[in-house]
C-alpha cells in the first residue's frame, strides 16, 4: 500500500514560511481537487494519479519519496 506524507509536508512548509498552510491553499496552488487531497490525507490506501504526485513534489519542492512510500499492508498479508 502507498502511504502519503502530505500532512508532514504541509507542517514542514508551515514551519519554514511561518504561516498556516491549508488544503485549500495546496489545492489552488497545485490544481488538485481539495477532495482528492483530503482523501490522500485521511483514507488509508487511497489511489491517486502520478500527475498529482508530480504537482505536489513541485509545490513542496521535494522528492517523490518525501511525498509517498510503499509500506507492507500487514492486514492484507495476514489474511492470505
Amino acid at each position: 500500500m502507498i502511504r502519503f506524507y502530505l500532512q508532514e509536508r504541509m507542517a514542514e512548509k508551515q514551519f519554514k514560511e511561518g504561516k498556516r498552510v491549508t488544503l485549500k491553499e495546496v489545492s489552488e496552488a497545485t490544481s488538485i481537487n481539495r477532495a482528492t487531497l483530503s482523501k490522500m490525507l485521511h483514507h488509508r490506501g487511497y489511489n491517486t494519479v502520478t500527475d498529482n504526485l508530480d504537482r505536489l513534489c513541485k509545490y513542496f519542492d521535494c522528492r517523490l519519496e518525501e511525498i509517498a512510500e510503499f509500506v507492507t499492508d500487514e492486514i492484507e498479508s495476514t489474511n492470505q
